[in-house]
């Protein structure tokens, strides 16, 4: 079966009769009133959305939306085990994007806001990500670059990501996105996998590195 089926499946069946009233009413703005009453259970509501292109494997991010409003981290770990899944099957570059995108999720905290204006992204964006994710940290530092993504298109490179690190003085964010390139970039090379520690233990830390 499809991945992503298997996602929604897993998240349909988690969900509580209250948490799907919730959703449904999350939803009205997307979906008709007529069908809405005819959904009985997460999986009715994704078949909807998927029907009005409102989510895909590619694009998870109402899917996320949704979960976050439930306050439902265990649901988030399997949707971002899926999304891991995906980026496997991506490009090189996509993977090398989405991998550093988690480390500055897992890193950066609160100077998010100062690394969003570095990528350009506007304050009036960056309130909104706040009112959207008002108490998610995580969710804010990943939308903020999730909306830099999307505006640089096919442009977004992790070497922008690593010249905003340093310019913010997060060098130890931008040299372990560096070293996790190296190490993919030597597993690629030889097949065999190599880990972030490996890599990181053969290369001394940038001297005078600071968060």
């Amino acid at each position: 079966m499809d991945p992503f089926l298997v996602l929604l499946h897993s998240v349909s069946t988690g969900l509580s009769s209250s948490e799907l009233t919730e959703l449904k009413f999350l939803c009205q703005s997307r979906v008709g009133k007529r069908k809405l009453e005819r959904v009985q259970s997460g999986l009715d509501l994704f078949s909807v959305l998927l029907e009005q292109n409102e989510m895909s494997p590619e694009n998870t991010v109402l899917l996320r939306e949704l979960l976050v409003s439930l306050r439902r981290q265990d649901l988030l770990r399997r949707l971002d085990d899926f999304e891991a899944g995906a980026a496997g099957g991506a490009a090189p570059e996509e993977r090398d994007l989405r991998a550093a995108f988690d480390i500055i999720c897992d890193n950066v905290g609160k100077d998010w806001r100062k690394l969003a204006r570095h990528l350009r992204v506007s304050d009036a964006k960056i309130e909104a990500i706040e009112e959207k994710y008002p108490r998610n940290l995580a969710e804010q530092v990943r939308e903020s670059l999730r909306v830099w993504k999307n505006s640089r298109r096919d442009d977004a490179a992790v070497s922008h990501l690593v010249r905003a690190l340093r310019a913010c003085r997060l060098n130890l964010v931008a040299d372990l996105i560096e070293e996790g390139q190296r190490a993919r970039a030597l597993q690629n090379e030889s097949g065999d996998p190599v880990s972030l520690s490996e890599s990181w233990d053969s290369d001394s830390p940038a001297s005078g590195a600071s968060r």
